[in-house]
């Protein structure tokens, strides 16, 4: 299991815990398929794609597709890879864009991931919820 540190923006709840922030465990995937790395992640709904450390990735055989342009709290903008990979978040699996995200950094679990599992946030009791498909 790997853990680092992340900086991430919010209130407080008088602690110097920020609210509603969590971790869960979540399992990515080797490319091959025989294997799969447990690690926890922050539930950031602030996050659009799941990320991990670079070198976990490359790890696993995930190879990049493509960089994009991510934007961080403090206004940096900076160009990075994604790639995919399929992502496990309690029973529940889906492929999904995943981020290669600096050495040291925690994992994070994005809201694309989210909704591809369909699982919404409670942050009141700090947990993944079922959340059910609307067509509109």
């Amino acid at each position: 299991m790997r853990r680092g540190r992340v900086t991430i923006s919010g209130r407080t709840d008088g602690t110097g815990d920020f609210m509603g922030a969590f971790s869960v465990e979540i399992g990515i995937e080797s490319r091959d398929r025989d294997e799969w790395v447990t690690l926890d992640a922050l539930v950031d709904t602030g996050a659009f794609v799941t990320s991990a450390p670079t070198s976990l990735l490359r790890e696993l055989g995930v190879e990049p597709m493509r960089t994009q342009d991510f934007t961080f709290p403090d206004g940096r903008t900076r160009e990075m890879e994604i790639g995919q990979a399929q992502v496990r978040v309690g029973d529940r699996e889906v492929t999904t864009l995943v981020l290669f995200n600096d050495e040291g950094s925690m994992a994070l679990l994005g809201t694309l991931t989210l909704e591809g599992v369909f699982m919404g946030v409670d942050p009141v009791h700090k947990r993944l919820v079922p959340i059910r498909a609307v067509m509109a």
